[in-house]
């Protein structure tokens, strides 16, 4: 049978974490195996892999980006809170704004943001292309093309904003039809788990600034 990891995964390569943070992480896989019963919005071979799929996955922007207390973050088409969930955990200090257009996985969100007390994060049921705000960084997880996510997020991405999307293949063609700097980041480079191996992060920068990583 395949080992499947647990929370000890996360904590293998985030190992400065709060007591309450480490609590936070533990509760996840729990809350989302019950609602994942209730309301489907991840799939069961995903939730077998949940830790390493969703949560270490969307914390692989931890590895990238170091997010600062009173930034802003929007979290575009979160689906059942990957990677705005894991990172509001990651940075309580910063604010996170999830949002997806469905109703039943931002329902999910709202519920496993309740239970955590998750402060620093709220969700909305809103088409990215229909919001307005004003954001430090948009985050994402394989949500549409490169092209389309900047054409979303322009408008609400503060000056010297940034756009940070996880993706994964040959992303080659998709960067080349942006006219804007892309920096790729491989996750295989922080995670030696073989899921890692294709998986990046894209950075676009608009302010050519990146924050320390000291992980």
């Amino acid at each position: 049978m395949e080992f499947t990891p647990g929370p000890e995964i996360i904590f293998k390569y985030f190992n400065h974490l709060s007591a309450e943070q480490s609590e936070q992480m533990e509760a996840l896989g729990q809350l989302y195996r019950y609602w994942n019963q209730r309301i489907n919005v991840i799939s069961r071979k995903d939730m077998d892999s949940f830790y390493q799929s969703h949560v270490l996955h969307s914390m692989g922007m931890a590895k990238v980006q170091q997010f600062q207390g009173g930034q802003q973050i929007l979290d575009i088409g979160t689906g059942g809170g990957f990677p705005g969930i894991p990172l509001a955990i990651m940075f309580p200090e910063a604010r996170f704004h999830l949002i997806d257009s469905i109703g039943k996985k931002i329902k999910v969100v709202q519920e496993v943001i309740d239970k955590l007390g998750l402060s620093n994060a709220s969700c909305e049921q809103v088409r990215a292309e229909q919001h307005s705000g004003h954001y430090d960084f948009a985050v994402c997880r394989a949500v549409t093309r490169l092209k389309t996510l900047i054409k979303w997020t322009g408008s609400t991405l503060k000056p010297g904003g940034q756009l940070l999307c996880l993706k994964g293949g040959d992303l080659a063609e998709e960067i080349s039809e942006v006219g804007a700097t892309v920096a790729v980041y491989d996750l295989s480079k922080y995670y030696e788990e073989d899921f890692f191996d294709t998986k990046k992060v894209l950075v676009v920068n608009f302010k050519n600034q990146m924050v320390p990583v000291s992980y």
